[in-house]
């Protein structure tokens, strides 16, 4: 890899982590997250970490104990040596989304009992229905999308497309789950 092409890498690493720190991901661990997934491998070790971002050790420690209990990053140990490589788990979208669904799961119960407790008569008691009709909703929605893309990615393989290759109005862009 060229310099201007080890530049242009970093480029977009920054960027992805700025937009992921402004979703509410701390900063580190967003750095940390789109290093791995603009690595070819979607695996990095700590060393290679901290020479990448210009961090220290211990700063590529934080961030990988924060992504690895939100289920981002495993840790997998080199073969034949004490080192440690973090990698990205494959399905990582998929993965996101789908625990996404089991904590709207969590609200939609809560809400529905928050709903009884307020009273359907009362506009408290009717906009917590609402709200956990919204999220019902959602709930259905994630399914019927994960299924959709379930089925977009095993046509992409079976047309032997790479991901984010597509053009026209389906088009990926962006990142999508690592194969």
């Amino acid at each position: 890899m060229t310099r201007n092409d080890e530049e242009a890498v970093s480029r977009f690493v920054e960027r992805f982590a700025a937009e992921l720190t402004e979703a509410g991901m701390q900063r580190m661990a967003s750095r940390v997250f789109a290093a791995l997934l603009a690595s070819e491998t979607a695996s990095l070790t700590s060393a290679e970490l901290s020479e990448q971002l210009r961090i220290s050790p211990a700063a590529v420690s934080g961030a990988v104990r924060y992504l690895t209990q939100v289920g981002m990053v495993a840790r997998e140990r080199e073969p034949g040596t004490r080192r440690e490589r973090y990698v990205l788990h494959n399905e990582i979208w998929y993965e996101t989304f789908t625990r996404r669904d089991q904590v709207l799961i969590r609200w939609e119960k809560v809400l529905r009992d928050g709903a009884d407790t307020l009273g359907p008569a009362t506009a408290a008691g009717a906009r917590t229905a609402e709200t956990a009709d919204f999220f019902a909703f959602l709930q259905d929605e994630m399914i019927a999308m994960m299924d959709r893309w379930r089925e977009r990615k095993a046509a992409r393989r079976t047309a032997g497309a790479a991901p984010g290759t597509e053009t026209g109005a389906g088009a990926v862009t962006g990142a999508g789950p690592q194969d």
